[in-house]
């Protein structure tokens, strides 16, 4: 017997600039992404996600693999400039009905949607406005989510605003590694705070609506561990869980910003600048659930080198930790290789544990939330032997952190669905399409066909055993 209540949504999740493609099909208006990924040098080998894996013109296709694999639902991105060309304004007709479409085609397989409305595709058209720096892209959010909830609110029940704020925002306005690869702290926190506001926002045109349903939140859950009990370490371990955990959760769970370091943001920036009336907006449309991205766990050491802000996406191992070239700040904190750890071929600790401890502290810190575990998975080069995908160390990192989720819902965590990153192999952002993460294959060499890998198969037992057969 599992622990896993009943109803217990085995999922999988994709995003919609890494498996639609179609990316000037039917009216669709160009993302930042569409225009980052052009840029020389900006993505591995060039890739980009014109075509991605033709999910747009094969959804069907994959969402008859899903079915056969017995996923309960799926959770999926919508593209904000599909529907909204230019970000506001006038409605592109053909982006409505493909998700429409796509919606019905989940419900006749009794598979039920999870809508993100927001993961990195800012239409191009906001950001030559100023994108998230600008307050007047929050309040087009709100315009796109209204326009969201209107046409799918009647057959979605599961809505989350926005997908790991701390990577569209640290790599997009801090290590400038993605769009709009600006480098400077204190726009990042200010494009940020709007970034809650358009949240809020989105959270109290949701409860007008009347939708029968729950919205919530999408952040990262990074395990910290210091690398020892030094004074110095322990502040650095102190102050990457402040920046990494309570600034990104306490705005959306508590309605405000932890105390002490919004202080120091002010002091030292000036920044976050709230206009009148935020701090009523966010206290007062807290979420309904928390999704958790988990991936892996970071060990933390004080950093007395220079700021160094790119990570391994090359997907050699060692790079990312070599002397001098660990990814930190000067004076605050740096990512250093733990001893004992064991690591993925860029450089991710491999660490189930870290998933039941991160789950209990966002218990105790902010109550008994309903969570859900909306990304986790392993990004490798699968090998192909005899035909076969044979991908058994992703089975192994899933079956891991599957257990870890069972002792957190033994332990009174309140664990409602599980989606592995990712139901098929998609663009993965600056790596390409080398860094693998999916159930199923795809053959770029074959007009994209899809293949069924081992993980597959493992994951329907496990499904149809409700987490009992891993």
């Amino acid at each position: 017997m599992s622990a896993f209540p009943k109803d217990f949504l085995w999922g999988a999740a994709s995003a919609a600039y890494q498996v639609e493609g179609a990316y000037n099909a039917d009216g669709k208006g160009p993302s930042i992404w569409d225009t980052f990924s052009h840029l020389p040098g900006a993505t591995y080998q060039g890739t980009n996600g014109d075509v991605a894996v033709d999910h747009y013109h094969r959804f069907r296709e994959d969402v008859a693999l899903m079915a056969e694999m017995g996923m309960k639902s799926y959770r999926f991105s919508i593209s904000w400039p599909r529907l909204l060309p230019a970000g506001r304004g006038a409605v592109n007709a053909a982006g409505v009905k493909f998700y429409s479409d796509l919606i019905d085609a989940l419900l006749e397989h009794n598979i039920e949607p999870m809508i993100t409305l927001y993961h990195w595709d800012l239409p191009q058209a906001l950001q030559d406005e100023g994108g998230w720096e600008a307050r007047s892209t929050a309040e087009a959010f709100e315009e796109y989510a209204r326009l969201c909830y209107q046409h799918y609110g009647d057959r979605v029940k599961l809505w989350s605003t926005f997908n790991e704020t701390v990577c569209f925002i640290g790599f997009g306005y801090i290590t400038g590694g993605h769009p709009p690869g600006i480098q400077n702290p204190a726009r990042a926190i200010q494009a940020c705070h709007h970034v809650f506001v358009a949240h809020a926002k989105a959270v109290a045109a949701f409860r007008r609506s009347g939708i029968n349903g729950k919205i919530g939140f999408v952040n990262v859950l990074q395990t910290h561990t210091p690398l020892s009990d030094s004074k110095e370490d322990m502040a650095a371990f102190h102050l990457a869980e402040g920046i990494f955990t309570h600034w990104l959760y306490d705005p959306v769970l508590k309605g405000e910003y932890p105390a002490a370091l919004l202080e120091q943001a002010q002091t030292l920036w000036g920044v976050p600048q709230f206009a009148p009336g935020d701090e009523a907006l966010l206290r007062d449309n807290i979420c309904d659930f928390i999704g958790l991205n988990y991936y892996k766990r970071e060990t933390i050491a004080a950093n007395n080198q220079d700021t160094h802000l790119t990570m391994n996406t090359s997907g050699k191992k060692g790079l990312g930790h070599q002397q001098g070239n660990e990814f930190g700040f000067k004076g605050l904190f740096k990512f250093v290789r733990n001893p004992n750890g064991v690591y993925t071929d860029w450089d991710w600790e491999i660490y189930p544990q870290g998933l039941t401890e991160g789950i209990m502290s966002i218990k105790a810190r902010y109550g008994d939330i309903p969570i859900y575990i909306t990304e986790n998975g392993l990004g490798a080069k699968d090998p192909i032997i005899d035909g076969e995908i044979v991908d058994d160390d992703r089975i192994d990192y899933l079956s891991q952190h599957i257990q870890a989720i069972e002792d957190a819902i033994k332990q009174g965590a309140d664990v409602r669905g599980y989606y592995p990153w990712s139901f098929i192999d998609l663009l993965s952002w600056l790596n390409g399409f080398q860094k693998q993460y999916g159930f199923v294959y795809v053959d770029h060499q074959k007009q994209l066909a899809r293949q069924r890998k081992k993980s597959f198969f493992w994951y329907q037992d496990v499904i149809k055993s409700n987490g009992a057969k891993r």
